[in-house]
């Protein structure tokens, strides 16, 4: 049969979007333009691959993606022709979780909102999420595959997991001693409730993350601060607790990009800590937070890819490489008993988590994606890190002392003079602007510091918002 119709496109090998996917989504734009018509035949793929100059697996592949998507269907020794029901945007968009969750009403009090230090979901790869998402959906239906899987997430994904956490990271993991949960938080809250009994203690850092405090209070444990300093958590202060005789368990740490300093700890500290923990036997919790995004040579190596660390949680997430609603984390530990009891306390609440999405980002994972989406993003953190240090160098050099980071996506900003914090936070929520109160990394609410996070907004949101707070102090 001839096909009349010209497939017209240019395909670019630079591109962030892979090859069989600007070939899928060329056709996509042919059939809504009205080019290609219900019941129109398309080229064969090996005829389509001598066009295009391109493998002919290539164009299997988007062939694939049109079926699995309903643009295209495939009759048996005739070929694939454009489908009859079409497939109507607004409604696969209502219907997919993930696009559905993008669209999130932002709360319209505020014209800016400063956080802590979220991505921009701007650019993020929700499209390509999306897309994987209905296809591994219809794969299941197909297959069948809807039944429970793992407690603790989809092998293949911790298998992916493992090895970029020893490949990169410096780990030495396998998939069978990590776990795959819903955001990072989860796995704080299943580490605690099988690391800790009633009446233990943990040392966190203070200032800190006061989400894991509560996660380590829930599971009966005590808290016990260590200060902050320019090189990190404090050991003397590690030391005077672990001579107060207290039943110690373990030290919560965020030494990679201090949260919320944003301070790396030094070599000097890291290696007293691993021989503290060690001597002692308190575990420690590694929260690799954000990895992924720096600007330097390259991230320092976790405390728990030291060799001589016997033991250690460690946790990251994959929502700040996406977006804070894709609700991907993960952990590992040094004890394969340990993640045993999390993996049978997991099954309890959350039996077999989003198995879905799980191979959906697994599936980012294999086609490069994510990683393209990484290198995309860091250069697109980097400007506007600079951005930001710019404005503050402009704005609040005389009023405020700060040293900008060389990764993550916030800066810590600490005034000149004592500033009265919750009188700042209600005039600036008066101008339509959010921002997050300091009392909330601290004990006392004595700390005079802020976190400013970047990463989620513009360069006009920025320069506005930051010229409002320079008149705050």
């Amino acid at each position: 049969m001839l096909r009349s119709w010209q497939f017209q496109i240019r395909l670019n090998e630079r591109s962030d979007k892979a090859i069989y996917l600007q070939i899928a989504d060329a056709v996509i734009k042919d059939i809504q333009s009205g080019r290609l018509r219900p019941g129109d035949a398309l080229p064969g793929s090996r005829n389509l691959a001598q066009v295009l100059k391109v493998n002919r697996n290539t164009v299997v592949e988007a062939l694939n993606v049109l079926i699995m998507e309903g643009w295209i269907v495939s009759k048996e020794r005739k070929g694939t022709f454009v489908a009859d029901r079409l497939p109507v945007f607004r409604e696969r968009e209502k219907s997919n979780p993930v696009m559905a969750a993008m669209k999130k009403t932002p709360d319209k009090r505020f014209h800016i909102q400063f956080d802590d230090g979220h991505p921009d979901s701007r650019i993020a790869p929700i499209t390509e999420l999306a897309r994987a998402y209905r296809q591994i959906f219809n794969l299941k239906l197909r297959w069948q595959m809807m039944g429970y899987g793992s407690e603790l997430g989809d092998p293949e994904l911790r298998r992916e997991i493992a090895q970029m956490l020893n490949h990169q990271r410096g780990l030495q993991v396998n998939e069978q001693n990590l776990c795959v949960t819903r955001g990072s938080q989860m796995a704080m809250y299943l580490a605690a409730q099988c690391l800790f009994s009633p009446g233990d203690y943990v040392m966190v850092e203070n200032p800190g993350y006061q989400p894991a405090w509560k996660a380590f209070e829930s599971a009966g444990a005590r808290l016990l601060p260590v200060r902050v300093d320019k090189e990190g958590l404090m050991i003397e202060d590690v030391i005077a607790c672990l001579k107060s005789r207290k039943k110690i368990k373990a030290i919560y740490v965020t030494p990679h990009h201090q949260y919320p300093t944003t301070v790396t700890l030094n070599l000097e500290r890291r290696l007293e800590l691993i021989r503290l923990s060690n001597d002692h036997g308190f575990t420690i919790i590694e929260d690799d937070y954000d990895n992924e995004f720096h600007f330097g040579y390259r991230p320092v190596l976790p405390l728990s890819s030291f060799r001589e660390l016997k033991n250690y949680v460690y946790i990251g997430t994959m929502s700040k490489v996406v977006s804070p609603v894709l609700r991907i984390g993960y952990l590992t530990s040094s004890s394969s008993e340990l993640i045993t009891r999390i993996g049978a306390l997991r099954k309890i609440v959350d039996i077999n988590g989003d198995s879905i999405m799980e191979r959906a980002v697994l599936q980012l994972i294999k086609d490069g994606t994510i990683k393209r989406h990484i290198k995309k993003a860091t250069n697109h953190y980097r400007v506007k890190r600079d951005f930001t240090a710019a404005l503050l160098t402009k704005l609040l050099k005389e009023k405020a002392a700060f040293d900008i980071p060389d990764g993550g996506l916030a800066i810590w900003i600490a005034p000149k003079k004592k500033v009265d914090w919750q009188q700042v936070t209600t005039k600036l929520e008066n101008q339509g602007i959010k921002f997050l109160n300091p009392g909330v990394y601290s004990f006392d609410s004595k700390i005079n510091g802020f976190r400013l996070g970047y990463g989620s907004l513009s360069e006009k949101e920025l320069e506005e918002g930051i010229i409002a707070l320079g008149k705050q102090f």
